[in-house]
C-alpha cells in the first residue's frame, strides 16, 4: 500500500490520552518518560470532573464524545487514563472506535502486573469510592486465580487534596497516615495507587511504610504496558531530531488548571479550551 504524504503510516500518529481532569497527566508524563518520541494529545474533561461520582451512562457519553475529538486528531492509540472511565466505558469505547484506533485502559496492565508479581500474597489498593466500590480490580484479580488477596480502601479525600495543592505538607501527611493506618490495609506486601492523582503523593506514602511495603505507581506500570504494546504491534514512532509537540485540551478552562497542569505533567504546558457540547 503506497503512503501518500497526507496519510503517514500509523506509527507517526499521536497517542490520545483522556481523563476526567488533569490527574491523567501523571499517566501522560510517565508515557512521555518511556516514549520520548511519541506525540501526545491529552484531553481533560474538566467540565465534568470528577468522574468518580458520575453514573456509568454519563461517563460513557463523555468518553464517546472525547474519542470523536481524538479520532479527528488521527490518534493511533487511545489510552483511557482514568480508573473510573476505564471501569465504566472501556468496552463501549473499544466497540465505538472499532478499527480506527487501538484502545487501552489503566486497569488491565495493573491487574496483570499484580498477578505476575504477587501471586499468593496480600496486596492493598487505594482509590476513589467509585473505583473501590465498583470492585473492578478485585473481580479481575480474582479471575487470574493467582491467589492474590486484594484489600481495597476508598480514600476519597486524597484526590481533592492533591488537586488543591495540599501535598508534601503536614496536612497531607496526617490525612495519608490516617488512611494507611486503617485495619483494612494491615499486613499488605504491596500497595497499588489506583488513582491518577496519587503519584504526586507517593513519596509521602513510601515514607509512611519505610520501604516495608512496595508502593506501586500505576502510571509507571501503565506506561511500560503502552511501550510494550506499541513495540509488539509495530506502532512505535521513529526517533526524530526535534521533540514532538504535545497538545493539551480541556473542556472547561480555568487558570488553576493551567498551573496544576505543570505540576502533574512536570513541564510547561499550553492548554487549549475545547468545549465538548457545542
Amino acid at each position: 500500500m503506497a503512503h501518500s504524504s497526507s496519510s503517514p503510516d500509523l506509527s507517526s500518529r499521536p497517542i490520545g490520552v483522556f481523563d476526567s481532569g488533569i490527574g491523567g497527566l501523571t499517566v501522560a508524563r510517565a508515557v512521555n518518560r518511556v516514549l520520548p518520541h511519541e506525540q501526545l494529545v491529552y484531553f481533560g474533561d474538566t467540565a465534568h470532573l470528577p468522574y468518580g461520582d458520575k453514573s456509568t451512562a454519563a461517563i460513557q457519553a463523555y468518553s464517546v464524545k472525547i474519542c470523536d475529538l481524538l479520532l479527528k486528531q488521527h490518534c493511533k492509540v487511545i489510552l483511557i487514563a482514568c480508573n473510573s472511565a476505564s471501569a465504566a466505558a472501556y468496552e463501549l469505547v473499544r466497540e465505538y472506535v472499532g478499527s480506527k484506533a487501538r484502545v487501552l485502559n489503566v486497569i488491565d496492565p495493573i491487574v496483570a502486573h499484580v498477578g505476575a508479581t504477587y501471586a499468593g500474597r496480600t496486596v492493598g489498593l487505594i482509590g476513589t469510592k467509585q473505583t473501590v466500590n465498583s470492585n473492578v480490580y478485585k473481580k479481575k484479580i480474582d479471575d487470574l486465580d493467582q491467589g492474590v488477596e486484594l484489600r481495597s480502601l476508598a480514600t476519597p479525600l486524597l484526590a481533592p487534596m492533591v488537586e488543591e495543592g495540599f501535598f508534601n505538607n503536614t496536612i497531607s501527611e496526617n490525612i495519608i497516615s490516617s488512611y494507611l493506618a486503617q485495619p483494612m490495609l494491615e499486613g499488605i506486601e504491596a500497595l497499588v495507587l489506583a488513582c491518577t492523582h496519587y503519584p504526586l503523593i507517593q513519596d509521602q506514602i513510601k515514607a509512611y511504610y519505610q520501604n516495608e511495603v512496595a508502593v506501586l505507581d500505576a502510571s509507571d506500570v501503565v506506561a511500560s504496558h503502552v511501550k510494550a504494546y506499541l513495540e509488539q504491534n509495530g506502532l512505535a514512532a521513529q526517533a526524530s531530531k526535534t521533540p514532538p509537540r504535545h497538545q493539551f485540551y480541556v473542556s472547561d478552562f480555568t487558570r488553576s488548571f493551567e498551573e496544576s497542569t505543570r505540576i502533574f505533567f512536570g513541564q510547561e504546558v499550553h492548554l487549549e479550551h475545547y468545549p465538548l457540547w457545542e
